[in-house]
């Protein structure tokens, strides 16, 4: 179930003379054709923002990668979602680039995943550092998420995260590709940075 605490605690911040857009009536807007079958676009905090398109070869292939050491390191303790829709309250719908999740495909049936279900989300940048270090990163700390990394492809960095408030996270850290992360829920779990980023261009 959505934490109706965090619904409400949103909707009371939100600004009255600004029109924001529910989840709800985001998918209207799809039905109704408003919003293209192969348009990209997520809604976060009530807004529809348009998604990296295309999508450039270093980012796809640092999913590719992301998914894979975990999928090796956690097998079926987890599953992981790529570039799928978690919900987060009634104004927020996105798309993160890798979301571990609670496992069992047949859990997210009737709905996508609730941040009770989510073990950890990763955004991968080479275009969107900034939204996903500070728009994505408060709404995914207002939200409740515990654990959240941000790939630095262009600087070869990841940007670690936790310890989430209202007001976004209050423990921010930046690794280097030669340091070492663990998942807060996996913490025996060792993943080098340069292993999940693609090798420099020669």
């Amino acid at each position: 179930m959505i934490d109706m605490s965090v619904v409400s605690r949103q909707s009371t911040q939100l600004d009255p003379s600004v029109r924001l857009w529910t989840v709800e009536e985001y998918y209207r807007m799809a039905e109704v054709g408003i919003l293209q079958p192969d348009e990209r676009v997520e809604l976060i905090a009530g807004k529809i923002y348009q998604k990296m398109s295309p999508q450039g070869t270093p980012h796809a292939v640092t999913i590719t990668l992301v998914r894979r050491v975990f999928a090796q390191g956690l097998g079926e303790t987890v599953l992981i979602r790529t570039q799928l829709p978690i919900r987060l309250n009634n104004y927020s719908e996105p798309e993160p680039d890798v979301a571990v999740v609670i496992p069992d495909e047949l859990r997210y049936v009737a709905h996508h995943p609730y941040p009770e279900d989510i073990l950890l989300l990763i955004e991968v940048a080479d275009k969107t550092l900034k939204r996903d270090c500070q728009l994505k990163a408060k709404e995914y700390a207002n939200s409740g998420i515990k654990d959240y990394w941000v790939l630095d492809v262009n600087k070869r960095q990841l940007y670690l995260f936790r310890d989430p408030t209202e007001e976004g996270y209050s423990s921010q850290v930046i690794l280097s590709e030669d340091e070492e992360a663990s998942p807060l829920d996996f913490s025996e779990m060792r993943i080098r940075v340069r292993d999940i980023l693609p090798p420099i261009s020669v």
